[in-house]
């Protein structure tokens, strides 16, 4: 077979010749045999490059450190001549005129990386020796150290790279810009984002610019212009190009019907590529010319309409999802974990939820979160009775002695016990198998017991709203004791113990970070340190970030975090805030209709019930969050083993592999090699689209939470009552726990149980997800401490140390000044 030539025009390559031309070639050159409008050109070829790169000690330079080497040798390579040859008979053919010549690494075609700006441009390129010495300044920058840095995060390895460059005729416009086909902020597939500005586009690529800034409809009709101040105007020169200074006006740049024909070229571009496109383009004599076509990166799930369940559903669950599934979440813990518990307990009840699309992927990445629309189906004729049945059968106080939870306990502690670091592969790959049927018992506890809990609070419901005193529900409920109240407890116990220890003081007194180290080796501390592993091997399964994620790690994992929650609680002594509780149910039986003992009494028993399905509630969630562990250990477990394959770089790249994916592997030591570039093929894929949408929510938190209204800053469901002032602290995950202060206002995007030792030195919570039922707002009633939920964007509208007043009363947090006045909205 003949050798493809290093040099191809334009017009001989197609969308599938990446690897040849590169992700910038090869769409050019399907657009060109698709007949859009582009500049001539032609493409030396990753050949070209390959021929000169091998003659250099490429590999050598990049390990030894020394990007630079690599540069100058391939920016002052001798060029073969029959290569210069083909260069210049390319060029020469385009009318020797000015060209622009344009990088174009294979890695472009990689989901979502769009690298953009990685590697170099060079405009106003005149003659062959030129044109022959910009290709060279262009495989030169194929290891600059931007792309050397984006590449290792994006986990191209350096010999899985070529380059290719692009060569065509300049354009001398009289406008220019980007034009993507879709809403690239709010994900809008009705919307054409266009910005532009006089002369070259190189102005408005690389941000020189404040172009005009146009939105249009999926017609092409205008529907706002935003202008621009046209800071600078490139023009091509004899000599190359130069930099002008440009004239705002009041008009816009673009006529009616240049915008109409970008319109139109925009859809018809995404037509050919079948997705939304990010597309640079060129205005010169009344013609419109298509100077480059990518698919749009970073580009947000389109916007859904939410129905008021809808809503509700995703209050609640946001929660359990403030970062984005990996693919062995989705396939383990995520499928059969808390998430798979409650979808089998609706099943029971007569509800449909279609789990699939919940949350829907891309190149086996999650793209986005849509909640759930439950259905119902003839079972939940029958759900009424089944459940008061239940509710008689099952008390929660007594759900320890269930024989289920014996079952559970039992499959619990064996799992625990178990070494994965001694297992072969094969039982090994049978642990999530074992994980879900431990959890088999548990699900029927809930499915039991819940029914009882909600049939109590019920009661009390319903006896509150004849009694006039609904309002109490919340803070009579809180008098339940749970075991995120002991584990709670138990921090601040250890927290007072530091207090009381100066050694102890100063120890805790360094970056959270390295207070692990120093305390490991801190004489007279023993007493302490049992304290601190009792409290671990107790507690320690309480996840991080999410319990529906086995990617997320455990207390015991990262003791740092709750060392980091000492180091809070320690500072100052114990506000000892008084329960709401006590108070509510002083006020309750202070009413008329209850003056009667024995009144008071059965009033009381309801009281207790509720308060009892309350602990069944929060006890058996922290109980199932047991199984946590050794599911990790052993997913862990499976990635040691396949980084000493040499398949992934570290453990947790495990979790870029679906469940049935390391089932297929048989042995990781002795794994065919057509079989571990596939699974290492995949694995790069889902790290960059991974990488892509890490800036993109799961879902945009407006669609579920109402906008502030009248001067408030952010407003949410008030999930616990009181009103309290001080100053904004930020904590956006679980590493930044030690930077509260007493007296601050927490704000965070979510919540979880092992966030809420902090409720004890903040004035109040602001939360930009979750409802009046979750956690966090059960035990910042529990503190009296005023809370505000669901907020949608407190992270974002409030900053660090800014003064807000907190009402928990109404929901809405506010500006307050120094003096302690709140401005009037």
């Amino acid at each position: 077979m003949t050798a493809p030539s290093p040099v191809l025009a334009l017009d001989a390559l197609g969308r599938g010749d990446v690897a040849l031309a590169g992700g910038k070639g090869a769409n050019l050159g399907e657009l060109v045999r698709a007949g859009f409008p582009v500049p001539p050109g032609f493409v030396v070829t990753t050949d070209a490059y390959a021929r000169v790169a091998e003659e250099l000690d490429i590999a050598g330079w990049y390990h030894a450190g020394d990007a630079a080497a690599i540069r100058a040798a391939l920016a002052s390579v001798v060029v073969p001549a029959d290569l210069r040859t083909r260069i210049t008979e390319a060029y020469d053919a385009l009318g020797s005129g000015q060209v622009a010549v344009r990088s174009s690494a294979t890695a472009e075609d990689l989901p979502g990386a769009a690298f953009a700006g990685q590697q170099d441009t060079y405009l106003g390129i005149a003659g062959a020796d030129a044109v022959v010495d910009a290709v060279r300044r262009c495989w030169a920058s194929l290891w600059t150290d931007r792309a050397i840095a984006y590449r290792k995060r994006l986990g191209i390895a350096p010999d899985e790279v070529a380059i290719a460059v692009v060569v065509q005729s300049l354009i001398d416009a009289d406008a220019a810009g980007v034009l993507f086909t879709a809403d690239p902020v709010t994900g809008h597939r009705g919307r054409l984002i266009l910005d532009a500005s006089a002369g070259l586009g190189e102005s408005v690529v690389s941000g020189l610019v404040t172009p005009d800034h146009l939105v249009l409809d999926e017609h092409g009709s205008l529907l706002s212009w935003t202008p621009g101040r046209r800071e600078v105007v490139i023009r091509p020169t004899a000599d190359g190009v130069r930099h002008e200074a440009g004239t705002a006006t009041a008009e816009p740049l673009l006529e009616p019907t240049e915008i109409a024909a970008l319109a139109r070229l925009g859809a018809a571009v995404q037509a050919h590529f079948g997705r939304p496109q990010d597309l640079e383009w060129a205005l010169a004599d009344g013609s419109v010319f298509l100077l480059q076509a990518r698919p749009m990166t970073a580009l947000p799930p389109p916007p859904i309409r939410l129905n008021p369940i809808q809503k509700r559903v995703a209050s609640v669950l946001l929660d359990y999802l403030p970062v984005r599934p990996y693919p062995l979440d989705v396939t383990t813990w995520w499928r059969f974990g808390p998430a798979g518990l409650m979808l089998a307990i609706a099943r029971g009840l007569g509800i449909h939820i279609d789990e699939a699309r919940v949350l829907p992927e891309i190149d086996d990445v999650v793209y986005r979160f849509a909640p759930p629309m439950p259905q119902l189906t003839p079972k939940a004729l029958t759900a009424p009775f089944r459940i008061l049945w239940r509710a008689a059968r099952h008390d929660p106080a007594r759900w320890h002695d269930d024989p289920h939870y014996v079952r559970f306990e039992a499959a619990v502690n064996k799992l625990r016990a178990a070494r994965p670091e001694r297992m072969r592969w094969g039982t090994l790959l049978r642990v999530p198998a074992a994980v879900a049927a431990a959890i088999t018992p548990i699900t029927k506890l809930r499915a039991d017991y819940l029914p009882g809990s909600a049939l109590a609070i019920g009661r009390l419901l319903a006896i509150l709203t004849l009694l006039g005193k609904r309002r109490l529900l919340g803070n009579l409920l809180v008098g339940a004791r749970t075991r995120t109240t002991d584990g709670n407890d138990a921090l601040l116990r250890l927290a007072a113990e530091i207090r009381s220890t100066p050694s102890l003081q100063a120890v805790f007194a360094h970056d959270p970070a390295d207070i692990e180290g120093a305390l490991a080796s801190l004489a007279g501390a023993d007493h302490f340190r049992a304290g601190f592993a009792s409290f671990l091997h107790e507690y320690g399964h309480r996840e991080t970030v999410s319990p529906v994620l086995a990617s997320s790690p455990t207390w015991s994992e990262q003791p740092v975090v709750a060392l980091g929650l000492l180091a809070v609680l320690a500072t100052a002594e114990d506000p000892n805030r008084t329960s709401p509780a006590g108070d509510a149910e002083s006020e309750l039986l202070r009413h008329p209709l209850l003056a009667r003992a024995a009144s008071r009494r059965r009033v009381l028993r309801i009281l207790e019930r509720a308060r009892e399905g309350i602990r069944f509630r929060e006890d058996s969630h922290f109980e199932f969050l047991r199984l946590l562990p050794p599911l990790r250990s052993a997913l862990l477990e499976m990635g040691r083993r396949l980084v000493a394959s040499g398949l992934i770089a570290i453990p947790e790249d495990v979790f870029h592999l679906r469940l049935e994916e390391l089932q297929t592997i048989a042995d990781p030591q002795r794994m065919p090699s057509a079989q571990a570039a596939r699974l290492r093929s995949a694995i790069r894929r889902r790290a960059a689209r991974r990488d892509e949408l890490a800036s993109v929510k799961l879902l945009d938190l407006s669609q579920v939470f109402p906008a502030p209204t009248g001067g408030v800053l952010v407003q949410g469901s008030p999930a616990s009552g009181g009103v309290a002032t001080g100053r904004v602290r930020i904590i956006r995950d679980a590493t930044d726990f030690g930077t509260l202060q007493s007296g601050e206002i927490l704000v965070c995007p979510y919540t979880n149980p092992s966030w809420t030792p902090l409720f004890s030195r903040a004035a109040a919570v602001v939360v930009d997800s979750g409802g009046v039922g979750s956690h966090a707002a059960i035990v910042a009633r529990e503190y009296g401490l005023p809370a505000v939920m669901g907020t949608g964007a407190a992270t974002t509208v409030l900053t660090p140390g800014q003064l807000v007043t907190v009402d928990g009363n109404t929901g809405r947090v506010t500006a307050t000044d120094a003096g302690g006045t709140r401005p009037r909205g």
